[in-house]
């Protein structure tokens, strides 16, 4: 990095799952599933697929950057000055499957957002563990 290149931060989250890969897929890319663990959205899982999620507090804008069905996905995420890109990655695991999550593009300035994400997503994982569990 370059001493005029700002440090650009990432959150990562990573669990192991007792599902399935096509189970989590599922949850990750189905609005309905979404809604329940994530926010209400219109998602679509297909590249170049403008999306929002909406929540109480505002709402995040996106767009789908890349799909491997079932292994990973990628979408910007930006909302209130942030411009970010979250990308989730499915490894199967002999107990069931690796999730990582990872956004990245918090600037320096971005304190707040940052420590928010970090503090958030391991949230957001417990939603989605608790709608896996309910899946078939």
């Amino acid at each position: 990095m370059t001493a005029d290149t700002p440090e650009i931060r990432t959150v990562a989250v990573e669990r192991d799952l007792p599902f399935a890969p096509e189970k989590i897929w599922r949850a990750l890319t189905q609005p309905h599933l979404i809604e329940e663990w994530l926010m209400k959205t219109d998602f679509r899982p297909s590249v170049g697929e403008a999306f929002t999620f909406t929540a109480q507090w505002g709402a995040v804008e996106g767009k789908v950057l890349a799909i491997e069905p079932e292994r990973s996905i990628s979408y910007s995420w930006n909302a209130m000055g942030l411009e970010s890109v979250v990308t989730w990655i499915l490894t199967p695991t002999a107990g069931g499957t690796r999730l990582r999550m990872e956004q990245t593009g918090f600037r320096p300035s971005q304190d707040q957002a940052y420590h928010g994400a970090a503090a958030g997503w391991p949230r957001f994982f417990d939603g989605l563990e608790r709608v896996l569990a309910g899946l078939d």
